[in-house]
C-alpha cells in the first residue's frame, strides 16, 4: 500500500513530467544536440542503462519484465529487442505516448501510463526501475522495492541517488531557486543506511554500480530474488 508521502510526490511528479518539463525531457532523450549539463546528463542516463541491461540475461525469451518509470522507452526497447514481453508503465501519459511512437506500432511492449506499484500489471521475472524512486524518501524506496518483489521471480535492479558532498550541495542550491522552476527534489540516500533497510525488509542486495558524469550521479542497486 502506498503511503501518503509516496502518493504525494506521485503527484508533484505527474505535474512535473507530463507538463512542466515534458519538452525539454523530450529532447534530452532524443538525439538532439544537447549542450552543458545536460549533457553529461544524457551520458550518465546511457551508462546507468546500459549497465541495468548488462545484469539481465542476454537471452529474455519467456521473461516478462516490467519497466518501472519507462520514461520515453528506451529500456524497454532494448529488453523487447531480447525477447521478453515487455510491461512499461510510466506516469506520465505524455511521455507514454511518446515512448510508443518511437518505439513503433511492431514493438510488442504493452505500454502503460499509471503507477508502477498496480497490482493488476501482474507478476514478472524481472523489474527495472531506473531513476523512477529518486524522488522519494528511504522509507517510501523500500516500501515500494517490497511491493515489487513480491510480484517478482529473479531480479529486480533499481537506482537511487547516493549521498555525497557534492549532491547534497547541488541538493541544497536547487532549493534557493522558485519553486515553479525546479523539478520535484531528488532525495540522496546514504549507501549505508540504504543498505541496512533492505536487509531489514529482507530484501538481499547484489551487484551495485555507481555512475558519475559531470553533474549526474545514480547509482545502479540489483536485488537478487531468485
Amino acid at each position: 500500500m502506498p503511503t501518503l508521502t509516496y502518493a504525494a510526490r506521485r503527484g508533484q511528479l505527474l505535474e512535473y513530467f507530463d507538463r512542466t518539463a515534458v519538452e525539454a525531457w523530450m529532447r534530452l532523450t532524443s538525439d538532439a544536440p544537447v549542450s552543458g549539463i545536460r549533457a553529461t546528463v544524457r551520458a550518465g542516463r546511457d551508462a546507468l542503462r546500459s549497465t541495468l541491461l548488462d545484469w539481465l540475461p542476454l537471452d529474455l525469451s519467456g521473461r516478462r519484465l516490467l519497466d518501472a518509470g519507462c520514461g520515453t522507452g528506451a529500456l524497454a526497447v532494448e529488453a523487447a529487442r531480447r525477447g521478453a514481453e515487455v510491461v512499461a508503465v510510466d506516469l506520465s501519459p505524455t511521455l507514454v505516448a511518446l515512448a510508443r511512437d518511437r518505439a513503433g506500432a511492431n514493438s510488442g511492449i504493452d505500454f502503460r501510463s499509471g503507477d508502477m506499484l498496480d497490482g493488476r500489471l501482474g507478476r514478472f521475472d524481472h523489474v527495472v526501475a531506473m531513476d523512477s524512486l529518486i524522488h522519494y524518501r528511504t522509507a517510501d524506496m523500500v516500501q515500494a522495492l517490497e511491493g515489487l518483489a513480491e510480484r517478482t521471480t529473479h531480479s529486480l535492479l533499481f537506482t537511487f541517488a547516493p549521498r555525497t558532498p557534492l549532491l547534497a550541495a547541488m541538493h541544497a542550491t536547487g532549493r534557493l531557486f522558485p519553486r515553479g522552476n525546479r523539478a520535484p527534489a531528488i532525495e540522496p540516500v546514504a549507501a549505508a543506511r540504504l543498505a541496512r533497510a533492505l536487509t531489514q525488509a529482507h530484501l538481499r542486495a547484489g551487484r551495485s554500480q555507481r555512475i558519475a558524469s559531470g553533474f549526474y550521479t545514480s547509482q545502479a542497486q540489483e536485488l537478487v530474488l531468485a
